[in-house]
């Protein structure tokens, strides 16, 4: 077994239409830290979706239900830190206004 300690999703800015921002492929994933930093001068809000393998996003894997996020503010969503992906279970995201929310998530990849 080896573990990979990675930036599972490098910063980016989060779509308003509900993207896969990451997969566990041919591994486990552990999420160790998930944030959203909201750039611009309104609320945004944001929905985090944690999806099983052959899944699709919707309510009954939705981890973060519209997390409205301040101007300026950094949301480090502890509800994420910790969960697991199985093989092919990924994350999904949908923010309320695009290229609003820069969002990073590092992790570990066990094989």
């Amino acid at each position: 077994m080896s573990v990979l300690v990675k930036a599972i999703i490098p910063a980016k800015q989060a779509e308003n239409t509900q993207t896969t921002q990451y997969t566990a492929t041919n591994c486990k994933t552990i999420i160790d830290k998930f944030t959203a930093t909201n750039t611009t001068a309104g609320n945004v809000t944001i929905s985090v979706n944690l999806v099983t393998s052959g899944g699709t996003a919707g309510v009954s894997n939705l981890v973060v239900d519209t997390r409205s996020i301040a101007p300026d503010e950094t949301y480090t969503f502890p509800e994420l830190v910790g969960q697991v992906l199985e093989p092919s279970g990924f994350i999904s995201t949908i923010a309320s206004a695009a290229t609003s929310l820069t969002i990073r998530a590092s992790g570990r990849e066990i094989t």
